[in-house]
């Protein structure tokens, strides 16, 4: 694609590196056969070249982001399933990103949409302000039909039955082990920890048995991709900063990884490399990247047991920031068969749920379309549990699907000797359980 940009307008970075991701394209529209919102709505403009056009124009001529350009790039998903599919390498993820952040700083939304998105910002990052309004959310779902806004009744649908109690396992400390044959950092996140702490409590478990020793560093937090696809940079790199200077000071001491078990913040954080760049952290956030490991490739790394044949079929939800984000596809399920899961894949396994961050928030009747579609494909093939290595798609695919669905660890910890998941219990007890960890 032939661009226009000024030596000048070269000269900022984020236009650099826009410059060269639009001149990849070649227009061939691959991207539309893969693309979520393209399928659904049927408009070019909602598809990634589309779009493309759209960043194009609006950062050649630094024009005002107009209402019909916002619209179409706060429809996508960033689900990047165009990435994969794309054969001459457009890295549409750093040019939709920088776009986000070009409209956040020259856009001015409704007064709606700039409380809405200031509210999220402020609460999801924050494990204990996003418990608050959890509770808040439950105590206003009886009231939720007197509410005109389709988005808030979207976050007060989000909050779960239960909320799980604070787990002190992602307190700063260190999980030692007897026979040691690596140092990991567990990320423990920020919105998972309010919603389900199952999860780090599993891979805690399973890791340490596998002869890991687990360190949560102290000062960590939230990885800073809600506000970074929100285009809030500079409070995206305010908490991604806390993090690369937490792991910095244990890789010091010796680290071989740093584990991740939401997709969508190994995402980001394999992406700091990048984010920072042009800053003072950038040598460390390089460093942070080359060994941020989804959880999946440190169980593949570690000898787990293979385990005996069960009679259970488990349907494996690939997750997009796992998929096309980080280009893990077999790993999941690799690991659940060896672990003795019959292990099933529903069609179209490449489309996105909806979830997608804050967008089933944000955009909800387009998310709830793509989790009824996920929702139909996943529940055809008759599973006994839905497997998953997201908390937002967990939470997207949970709220529609009768078929319990639980994290993809907590699964591969039960295998090799942890308790039963307490999310296959769907219709059991509903009090929450003090987590185990061995």
């Amino acid at each position: 694609m032939q661009t226009t940009f000024t030596p000048e307008q070269l000269t900022d970075p984020g236009t650099s590196r826009a410059n060269d991701i639009l001149r990849a394209c070649v227009h061939c529209g691959f991207c539309t056969a893969t693309c979520p919102t393209y399928q659904i709505l049927g408009d070019e403009l909602d598809s990634p070249r589309g779009r493309i056009y759209l960043i194009k124009d609006m950062l050649e001529n630094e024009r005002v982001p107009d209402e019909k350009t916002v619209k179409h790039i706060d429809r996508c998903l960033s689900c990047l399933a165009c990435m994969t599919t794309c054969p001459s390498g457009v890295h549409y993820m750093h040019l939709v990103d920088h776009a986000r952040a070009y409209i956040e700083q020259n856009y001015k939304r409704p007064l709606s949409d700039r409380a809405l998105r200031w509210v999220l910002a402020r609460i999801l990052p924050y494990p204990y302000r996003f418990r608050l309004a959890l509770l808040g959310a439950k105590m206003g779902r009886p009231f939720m039909r007197f509410i005109p806004d389709p988005r808030l009744r979207a976050m007060i649908e989000m909050a779960p039955k239960v909320i799980p109690p604070v787990s002190c396992n992602d307190d700063p400390q260190t999980f030692h082990v007897a026979d040691k044959k690596m140092r990991v950092a567990l990320m423990t996140g920020c919105a998972q920890r309010a919603l389900n702490t199952d999860i780090n409590d599993a891979t805690i478990r399973l890791l340490t048995r596998l002869g890991a020793e687990v360190v949560i560093p102290k000062g960590q937090g939230c990885c800073g991709a809600l506000t970074h696809h929100m285009g809030k940079e500079t409070e995206s790199h305010v908490t991604a900063a806390k993090n690369i200077r937490a792991w910095v000071a244990e890789m010091d001491a010796g680290l071989d990884a740093i584990v991740i078990n939401t997709s969508g913040c190994g995402t980001t954080v394999k992406d700091y490399g990048h984010m920072f760049r042009n800053s003072d952290l950038a040598a460390n956030a390089a460093r942070v990247s080359a060994i941020a490991l989804d959880v999946s490739e440190v169980l593949m790394k570690l000898d787990m047991p293979e385990g005996s044949a069960k009679d259970t079929k488990v349907a494996y939800h690939a997750a997009c920031s796992l998929q096309h984000g980080q280009q893990i596809k077999t790993h999941p399920k690799t690991l659940l068969k060896k672990a003795g899961f019959t292990v099933l894949e529903p069609a179209d396994s490449h489309l996105c749920c909806g979830s997608a961050g804050t967008y089933n928030l944000m955009q909800p009747e387009i998310s709830g379309q793509l989790r009824d579609r996920k929702v139909q494909t996943l529940e055809a093939l008759k599973p006994d549990i839905i497997a998953a290595g997201n908390i937002g798609c967990m939470m997207q695919i949970g709220s529609a699907s009768e078929t319990p669905i639980v994290h993809t660890v907590e699964l591969l910890d039960w295998a090799t000797g942890g308790p039963r998941p307490a999310g296959l219990d769907r219709n059991g007890p509903q009090t929450p359980q003090v987590p185990i960890l061995r």
